[in-house]
């Protein structure tokens, strides 16, 4: 990784990656430097919120890549964890497995949270545009889902 997560702010590079693909291809933001990318970290493969987001995303594929941005989800779990995923929901973006959780740690979402009284350590629901020279151009943070995948859009337009 390239940056600490607490140095992660608007004009900073974005800390590097390469992960696997659903498909077991590897995607690095180092690939599609030249390109506005959308790294959308969400909790966790096939659950309610996850799911409604990664499917927005989807439904906005093509108006994001007519704005020139790629987008990758990245979340914890398998590789075949992700195939599943797409599968069964029919995604058509690029979800990628952060099995160590070291690039969700790189972007400062590997945070710990409390449910039913237990605490744990998950990830954070983040959105990270990232500009054409691999700056970071915009954050959202514990980010709500319904209408967020196109404030992104709008936002990657403006790059």
């Amino acid at each position: 990784m390239t940056v600490a997560s607490d140095s992660l702010e608007i004009g900073s590079a974005a800390p590097s990656f390469t992960l696997p693909d659903s498909a077991g291809r590897p995607v690095s933001l180092e690939s599609l430097r030249g390109r506005t990318v959308v790294v959308f970290f969400y909790p966790k493969d096939d659950t309610s919120g996850c799911t409604a987001e990664a499917k927005d995303f989807t439904s906005l594929k093509g108006a994001f890549e007519s704005a020139g941005a790629e987008i990758v989800g990245i979340s914890i779990g398998s590789v075949a964890g992700k195939a599943k995923f797409a599968r069964k929901h029919d995604l058509a973006i690029t979800l990628a497995a952060d099995e160590d959780q070291a690039v969700a740690e790189a972007y400062g979402v590997w945070v710990q949270k409390s449910m039913w009284g237990r605490k744990y350590m998950g990830i954070e629901r983040a959105t990270f545009l990232i500009d054409r020279e691999g700056r970071i151009a915009r954050v959202w943070r514990k980010v709500s889902v319904p209408g967020h995948a196109a404030e992104v859009l709008e936002a990657a337009r403006a790059l």
